[in-house]
């Protein structure tokens, strides 16, 4: 009984060939998408499930000290924003030459290194706030923020996800600072953006925003009891809202949700 060899026609090499590029292209894709939604997690603990003030309850000397009005809080958030990213990444690339013995004193000597930097840009280019914020960025270094995203994440996960992750939890934590410094300078002095021009130039003296002419203000705004008065509402705020959302989403599927 004879062999015969089976030739394949080009119609079916052509076929073939789509059939293996469009595997491999949504191989692609859903490697994308699973990357996308584990970027999307980080995004989204970094900005609200896990805020570093509103939840962690991380890093509140500083943000209660600074944030009498937005400038001030936009100033020390941006500070403490890079040092987080420039700390993430570091840590993340030498993650797997440093022993665990050494760990956290090679963290710190990383996070001081950044601060410094940080400190020595900010007294150059923007001199009158670095004085205004004064030893408050020296302190970033002890930031509980900073050290327990190094140990908690950089330390265990690629470049790319420390990087938004320390960039997405210093958003989080310079927005909760200006909302706080704005709302505190609103209320206790009637203004907004008050001294912008000592970030962003001269051009930024009639940026303030005036709220009536004849208001004096509350004084009790602008002093530390107000900074606790006003964080802890932010804190109320955000729980009320994840309850009600958590309500609303209990309702539509019939079942218990059990918040973390």
């Amino acid at each position: 009984m004879s062999n015969q060899n089976v030739a394949t026609s080009p119609q079916e090499t052509a076929a073939n060939s789509i059939s293996a590029e469009a595997a491999s292209s949504e191989a692609v894709t859903s490697a994308w998408q699973q990357k996308w939604l584990e970027y999307k997690k980080i995004i989204n603990n970094g900005l609200w499930q896990n805020n570093q003030a509103l939840v962690a309850l991380l890093g509140l000397c500083p943000l209660l000290a600074v944030s009498n009005n937005a400038i001030n809080g936009l100033g020390l958030g941006l500070a403490t924003l890079a040092v987080l990213m420039i700390s993430n990444v570091l840590v993340s690339m030498i993650r797997d030459h440093v022993s665990q013995e050494i760990r956290i004193p090679v963290y710190i000597a990383i996070i001081a290194t950044a601060v410094t930097a940080i400190d020595l840009l900010m007294n150059a280019y923007f001199h009158t706030l670095h004085g205004i914020l004064g030893i408050f960025i020296p302190l970033i270094v002890t930031n509980c923020a900073i050290l327990g995203r190094a140990e908690a994440y950089a330390s265990k996960n690629t470049v790319d996800k420390a990087f938004i992750d320390g960039f997405f939890m210093g958003l989080g934590f310079l927005v909760v600072l200006v909302v706080l410094g704005g709302l505190r300078e609103i209320i206790g002095a009637g203004t907004l953006f008050d001294q912008a021009h000592l970030m962003f130039g001269e051009a930024a003296r009639h940026w303030t925003i005036h709220f009536g002419d004849h208001y004096q203000g509350v004084l009790l705004a602008i002093l530390p009891p107000g900074a606790f008065i006003g964080l802890g509402l932010l804190i109320a705020a955000k729980n009320y809202y994840d309850q009600k959302k958590a309500a609303k989403l209990q309702n539509q599927l019939g079942i218990k949700i059990v918040s973390n």
